[in-house]
């Protein structure tokens, strides 16, 4: 097959997932063909079989904002037919999958077809593709795709309701390297940060208001009187600043350590004793199966697609949001139940084997690739 993908190439889950996707498809033969406005962060080297396209677009005086979506579209149009590409998958509903929906309807004027599938993450649907005036255009461009995929029974739940469409979504779970995520030594890197043996909280994300840094910090706090801990944060964003400020009001400034963005999360995640992910909303929560792979246990909030993942009372733990004293008792009881944690770890990194590995994901998505070109 030949397959365009589109993804927003910056950190998080999405981009991710597409170009990880897109690695997997090429080391199995297909040609593939990434399409966006930078090269995906994930696509570090060069890859057989991967071809990147950069949509350019214009600033003319006469434009006071980018015209993105029609540069995208516009850019769809030539790498398919100079291409001879057989599907488009998008991910993300806005601007991406209207953009390919207009692809499509141009070049159905030149005799070409070319099947559509979008595959939806999560804030397109729960938070953006609500604004009153995005809500119609995602609508439409979901029911105009030839196939859509979600990433949790959550999401899918969650887009038929908020919508009021009738659409057959198939869920597909996001995916993990596990031979890449999995437990190694990294002994420089956790006595720099927990000198005296202290354990270990970690959190990463995009520091977003609905990720909730801020709550991790509270926790910290609340762990921190029963037994010696630190708090590790990756990532940057909106949110940083307060969270630098909130660290330095209760005195924890020399626990918590800002890492900013980060590649190789494997080598830091393996010093993690217990992941947070306090967040307001998640589709899936990519990061915490990162974590679990690694054999590291969860405590998060009862969001969204996360009881999915993470099977509480196995895996980690799963509290309602906001409840930071309950996200605390369950990371003490963790870390002082040598027991109970060492099982903890072990049912996290086999869950991620055993659910969640490429090996069983991607296969799904070539099988639906097949069911949409054959439809």
């Amino acid at each position: 097959m030949k397959i365009g993908i589109t993804c927003y190439p910056t950190y998080g889950g999405s981009g991710v997932v597409a170009t990880e996707l897109g690695k997997e498809l090429a080391l199995q033969g297909h040609q593939v063909h990434f399409i966006s406005y930078a090269v995906p962060r994930r696509l570090t080297q060069y890859h057989e079989n991967i071809f990147f396209h950069e949509v350019e677009f214009s600033n003319y005086p006469l434009l006071e904002h980018s015209l993105y979506t029609l540069a995208l579209a516009s850019k769809m149009i030539e790498v398919i037919e100079y291409e001879k590409l057989d599907l488009m998958h998008v991910h993300y509903a806005i601007p991406h999958a209207a953009s390919a929906y207009m692809a499509k309807q141009i070049l159905k004027k030149n005799k070409t077809d070319i099947k559509i599938i979008t595959t939806l993450h999560g804030t397109d649907i729960t938070l953006v593709g609500l604004e009153p005036h995005f809500l119609p255009l995602v609508k439409f461009s979901i029911e105009e795709s030839d196939g859509v995929t979600a990433v949790s029974r959550f999401l899918k739940e969650k887009t038929l309701t908020n919508y009021n469409i009738e659409k057959d979504i198939e869920v597909i779970y996001n995916f993990i390297d596990t031979d890449l995520y999995k437990n190694v030594e990294n002994d420089s890197f956790k006595n720099y940060v927990a000198p005296n043996g202290e354990k270990i909280l970690m959190h990463t994300s995009n520091f977003r208001p609905v990720k909730r840094v801020v709550d991790s910090i509270h926790i910290l706090s609340k762990v921190k009187k029963q037994i010696p801990a630190k708090l590790v944060l990756i990532g940057d964003g909106p949110d940083r600043s307060e969270c630098e400020r909130l660290a330095r009001e209760l005195g924890l400034q020399k626990d918590v350590f800002f890492l900013g963005k980060q590649d190789g999360l494997t080598d830091l995640l393996s010093v993690a004793d217990v992941f947070l992910m306090p967040s307001q909303s998640e589709s899936f929560g990519l990061s915490a199966l990162e974590a679990m792979s690694c054999g590291i246990p969860v405590v998060s909030s009862s969001v969204g697609g996360l009881p999915e993942l993470i099977v509480h009372n196995e895996v980690g733990f799963i509290a309602e949001i906001g409840d930071i004293n309950r996200m605390a008792k369950y990371t003490v009881e963790l870390l002082t139940n040598e027991k109970k944690y060492n099982s903890f770890s072990r049912n996290a990194r086999e869950r991620a084997l055993n659910n969640f590995d490429k090996k069983l994901i991607i296969p799904q998505y070539i099988n639906y690739y097949e069911k949409i070109l054959n439809s």
